[in-house]
């Protein structure tokens, strides 16, 4: 008598290889066909939490057993599944909701992974971050995606101070508990900017709310913290003016200088170039005092 055996990832068509799959962040329709095609076929499936995960595969009748990667024993399961992904294996790697490697410890594998010259395969779908981004009706041309603000209101100000300069929307996330206080610090540092919540993307109480941030900061304030995962999106800055190279600026004001006295000249000078009146004013008695 022959003992059943459960075929290898070459038998079932899955070449070896770590495979990072996107899982739902709520509506489970949204896993794609072939995230489904892996986890049926993958040699290891290996996720943060396996009470999330097992629902998933009880909603798509898989049943296969789960390793266990995430934050608290990283550092001891990675060189396992390396060993793993070096004898030929595929292993197929979940985080709790979303795209694995985003926010969470998986980048670590995948750096490994690459650097052992073991095939990473990106399984693209659902993401919190894209979600979003473009729910929110803010600038998506280009956005930075910072992660989780500190908890610290020093930090986190300090922080945002660091962000504020950023030519781009920003993408954070933030827990329930903060997110009154971080969209106060949000509006104290960064101003009047236009922001977004949105809160249980896809899941039957989605909800985005939209306003300058420190109007958000005031209805948070007053309504205490939301349930659910939370994601939010602030304007980029305003744009500036366009600073002229001080080359340029001084053959501007010479020019003006011809015409007009400094002060006025500086002033003309000014508004072209959006730079300091004060500060041109005294660049053009300079100029003034070396003549032509």
């Amino acid at each position: 008598m022959v003992e059943a055996r459960e075929p290898g990832a070459a038998e079932r068509g899955l070449d070896p290889g770590l495979y990072l799959v996107a899982t739902p962040i709520g509506n489970l329709e949204d896993l794609t066909a072939r995230a489904e095609r892996v986890l049926r076929r993958a040699d290891r499936l290996v996720c943060e939490d396996r009470r999330v995960t097992s629902r998933l595969l009880r909603h798509l009748g898989i049943a296969r057993p789960l390793d266990l990667y995430h934050e608290h024993n990283a550092q001891a399961a990675r060189p396992r599944l390396l060993e793993r992904l070096r004898a030929g294996e595929s292993v197929a790697l979940m985080s709790d909701a979303g795209t694995p490697a985003i926010s969470d410890p998986g980048y670590k594998l995948v750096r490994e992974a690459v650097a052992a010259g073991v095939p990473v395969h990106p399984i693209p779908g659902a993401s919190a971050v894209l979600a979003g981004l473009i729910a929110s009706g803010l600038p998506t041309d280009r956005f930075l995606f910072a992660g989780f603000l500190p908890p610290r209101p020093a930090a986190r100000r300090r922080a945002l101070s660091e962000l504020g300069a950023v030519p781009a929307t920003l993408v954070l996330f933030e827990a329930p508990q903060r997110l009154a206080a971080s969209l106060a610090d949000a509006a104290a540092v960064l101003g009047e900017r236009e922001a977004a919540v949105a809160r249980e993307l896809t899941k039957l109480h989605e909800e985005v709310r939209r306003g300058s941030l420190p109007a958000l900061a005031a209805a948070y304030a007053v309504e205490g913290a939301p349930r659910g995962e939370l994601v939010i999106v602030v304007a980029p800055p305003a744009e500036r003016p366009v600073e002229r190279d001080d080359a340029l600026v001084d053959e501007l004001l010479r020019a003006a200088l011809r015409a007009a006295k400094p002060r006025a000249a500086a002033g003309e000078v000014a508004a072209a170039t959006g730079r300091s009146a004060n500060v041109l004013y005294r660049r053009a008695l300079l100029l003034t005092r070396e003549g032509p």
